[in-house]
């Protein structure tokens, strides 16, 4: 099942799939990545109406941590990568490479660290937008940079 909801950066689309969340998608939406049926749209589906619930509060700077039963698809290393990136705090970003060592890798790995980051299926929720270049500049994000800047400055001015 899934739902829309406006949001300040674009339309997002939850999907959730046997009580978990397992994808937020921006707008433009496309056909899950996975191939599988998206299945009928539900605005009352009690899991959609909570995820819709933190990212509202999230938005209005209310929330700062999510709390939502999360079932992201992925490679057993793309899910060591997503499992680091919820363990970043609001307001603040980790690089690729830093993210490598939290791994035990080298800062060699950045690279693989940096595609785990832009599959991530949940963003927001899953917070790659808070990976950053080891220069500290905004580096690719699925939902474009623009995107990722305002989630930054969003989690930044909440914090002043």
């Amino acid at each position: 099942m899934w739902t829309v909801m406006p949001s300040p950066i674009g339309d997002l689309r939850i999907v959730e799939r046997d009580g978990s969340i397992v994808a937020i998608e921006f707008s433009p939406f496309n056909q899950p990545a996975d191939g599988r049926p998206l299945g009928s749209r539900s605005d009352d589906d009690p899991v959609l109406v909570e995820t819709v619930r933190q990212l509202t509060a999230y938005f209005d700077r209310e929330l700062t941590d999510f709390d939502l039963p999360l079932a992201p698809v992925g490679t057993d290393f793309q899910r060591r990568v997503w499992t680091q990136l919820e363990k970043i705090a609001y307001g603040e970003t980790a690089s690729y490479g830093e993210i490598a060592g939290r791994l035990g890798m080298t800062n060699a790995a950045s690279r693989a660290v940096g595609l785990a980051n832009g599959r991530n299926p949940i963003p927001i929720v899953v917070p790659c937008h808070r990976v950053i270049g080891a220069n500290g500049t905004l580096t690719g994000y699925a939902g474009g940079l623009e995107r990722k800047q305002q989630l930054l400055e969003l989690e930044q001015d909440a914090l002043f």
